[in-house]
């Protein structure tokens, strides 16, 4: 069982606090997988929005997590607590895999856990911590940020995709999938993708990607082009192309190609499916063209995904290919 630890101190934003928990306080349904053991770790009870929360063990114990999870507080203007910053800062030395939400960053930077590494904070301080620790690459332009041990989010919404990046990175696509479903959330954002977006998709049955994304997602097998979905959307490919920059932050095809290697991951994950066969439900055509895609987005060959995930309980049952998994 992975333990999990979360980082209080007085002025934490309760929001990301709570996601977090969520996320991993949570055993989603049908999973099967070990899950996480959550602690919440401060030195004191401490004030979280206007609620008083009391921790669970001091910050010494964020030293014998595995993972720690640092929220965000409300005010950036002043330093963080030198004892949250030392606690942090012991924690990753003694191995902990250290991710911030939101604000947090702060606390990293401090501990100087971000120097010389890529970060980002929520889009409205990124200008600040780029100016209080010049020896960070602040990139304010992108949801969250993994180097590996380290990792940063931007706030809201992108922590919550930080989280679940860390759930899939644990167990797999599908059990990310799974805690997505129960949290009624999108599966997967990727990290590089824009972290304001400044007409996103209206919560309207009627938004003209509304309906063509899941008509999309249950072709993946087909050699859909920018202007099948165009034609599909009764729109130019341009006005198309518009409408995805708006709603996702990237294009047609690039989201596309996302949608084809998810896919690629969940039939690794729960089937027997040779790589060729999945080459040919996801849409990728030949075994050489999964593996050059899936390598260069996931990091891994698709042999080498399987093998890692594969030794983990299942928690689906092998699916027919070419269909698009719950």
């Amino acid at each position: 069982m992975t333990a999990v630890a979360l980082a209080v101190t007085d002025g934490m934003l309760h929001f990301e606090l709570s996601l977090a928990y969520e996320v991993f306080g949570a055993v989603p349904d049908g999973v099967t997988v070990p899950w996480y053991d959550v602690t919440v770790c401060g030195s004191a009870p401490v004030r979280v929005g206007r609620f008083r929360l009391e921790p669970d063990h001091g910050l010494d114990r964020l030293r014998d997590a595995d993972t720690v999870i640092v929220p965000g507080w409300a005010d950036v203007d002043v330093d963080p607590p030198a004892e949250l910053v030392e606690a942090v800062r012991a924690a990753h030395a003694a191995g902990a895999r250290v991710a911030s939400l939101c604000t947090g960053a702060f606390v990293l930077a401090a501990a100087g856990l971000l120097d010389g590494r890529r970060a980002t904070t929520h889009w409205a301080h990124t200008e600040e911590l780029a100016a209080r620790h010049p020896e960070v690459e602040v990139d304010p332009d992108v949801l969250y940020v993994d180097n590996g041990s380290v990792l940063t989010s931007a706030g809201k919404a992108a922590a919550m995709d930080l989280c679940l990046h860390l759930v899939r990175l644990d167990h797999g696509s599908s059990v990310a999938n799974a805690a997505a479903r129960r949290l009624v959330v999108p599966p997967h954002r990727a990290g590089g993708q824009a972290q304001f977006v400044a007409a996103p998709v209206p919560a309207r049955d009627d938004h003209p990607l509304a309906a063509l994304l899941p008509w999309v997602i249950e072709r993946l097998d087909q050699p859909l082009t920018v202007t099948d979905l165009a034609r599909r959307a009764g729109m130019s490919s341009r006005h198309l192309t518009r409408h995805f920059r708006a709603a996702t932050g990237t294009t047609p095809l690039q989201w596309l190609l996302t949608q084809r290697i998810r896919r690629a991951q969940e039939l690794l994950e729960t089937t027997d499916d040779g790589i060729d066969a999945i080459a040919t439900a996801t849409g990728m055509g030949t075994a050489t063209t999964l593996r050059r895609h899936f390598h260069r987005t996931v990091g891994v060959p698709p042999d080498s995904y399987r093998r890692t995930f594969r030794t983990r309980p299942a928690t689906a049952q092998k699916s027919p290919t070419g269909t698009m998994g719950a």
